[in-house]
């Protein structure tokens, strides 16, 4: 095996956790060079990745169909040995079946499915029985080669590191309070109680997109005592956040993005699920993790596979219903357990 292509164009999230693919693919054939098809905008999750060759882009919102056309005359002039389709849907299945690819690997529910010389059944997680993300894009590789399920990676570079080391003089937290969907994301309201039940002086970072400055910034009004919370949201790259996480206490997080940053850099992590359910297989995956839900049984949850612009019964007691005191707790006695350690080694010190 000379020559791989991934393909991936869906959302950050997605793509990150379809990275496991690349430290297995590298594992089985050390020497093989591993090409990636991403979304626009997206290229920068594999930035400073030891493992990846070149990084195609499909530009999903300027000339759509143009751009995939173009793509498929650069990817057919690979010649790759193996493509791999992480996505369902027809555009990508497109570009796989018509790649010139020895072989084409792809979910059986991808409508141009026939195309491929080889299909996976793609099995979607329940509560009953979870099946994590990175499982199911293992499958597809193991349709050739004998792999097991690793982690995904990211590889913030030492310019990466360099840039937050400034913020990392004392013991801080992280917070990524934003998501896509409106019912994957924990109301305001929801934060600022469990940062309410935290030290005041604890230091907290919140971090974001550009979109969501308004949202830290309407987290910071409700705390006005707490003069130790900063917002980097819009001021950070990707990796610099992952670079940021990974010295982190503790990283609270939605079910979105920044919850599979956490994984690909074995951060410390609370992840808040709201609508959407561990069993459909995106918890997080660091060694020290909690997954927090609302305590009730609710009938209406999950409302969809993925999340929704509004709460359809107008509740949200997928979200409001979460236990803030049993967030807090977790992160109090990781708070607690570092001071112990830390006047453990003063007092060796001085004796």
């Amino acid at each position: 095996m000379k020559s791989v292509l991934l393909i991936q164009t869906a959302f950050i999230g997605d793509l990150i956790l379809s990275t496991v693919l690349i430290e297995n693919l590298h594992l089985q054939y050390p020497n093989a060079r591993i090409d990636f098809l991403v979304r626009k905008g997206n290229e920068e999750v594999l930035q400073s990745h030891p493992d990846i060759g070149k990084v195609f882009t499909w530009d999903k919102k300027r000339g759509k169909y143009r751009s995939l056309l173009a793509l498929l005359k650069q990817l057919r002039a690979e010649q790759y040995d193996l493509v791999i389709n992480v996505q369902r849907y027809a555009a990508t299945g497109f570009l796989t079946g018509l790649s010139k690819g020895k072989i084409t690997i792809g979910y059986d529910k991808n409508p141009l499915s026939f195309l491929f010389t080889k299909k996976v059944k793609h099995v979607a997680g329940t509560a009953a029985e979870p099946v994590h993300e990175t499982a199911r894009c293992n499958q597809l590789l193991q349709t050739i080669a004998s792999t097991p399920v690793t982690k995904p990676g990211l590889y913030p570079s030492t310019t990466d590191y360099a840039a937050i080391r400034r913020y990392q003089e004392e013991p801080y937290l992280v917070l990524a309070p934003g998501s896509v969907w409106f019912t994957k994301q924990v109301p305001v309201s929801k934060w600022t109680a469990i940062l309410k039940r935290l030290p005041i002086r604890q230091k907290i970072y919140i971090i974001g997109t550009k979109k969501e400055q308004a949202l830290a910034t309407a987290i910071m009004n409700e705390l006005p005592a707490y003069t130790n919370i900063e917002s980097l949201a819009g001021s950070l790259s990707i990796l610099q956040s992952a670079a940021l996480m990974q010295g982190a206490l503790f990283n609270l997080v939605n079910d979105s993005a920044p919850l599979h940053i956490a994984s690909a850099v074995n951060a410390p992590v609370i992840a808040l699920f709201c609508s959407t359910i561990p069993g459909f297989g995106f918890t997080p995956l660091s060694d020290e993790s909690y997954v927090v839900q609302a305590e009730p049984y609710l009938s209406c949850r999950p409302c969809g596979s993925h999340g929704k612009a509004a709460c359809p019964k107008r509740h949200f007691d997928c979200a409001n219903l979460i236990n803030d005191e049993r967030v807090a707790s977790i992160i109090l006695r990781k708070i607690m357990q570092q001071h112990a350690e830390r006047s453990l080694k003063e007092h060796l010190v001085i004796n």
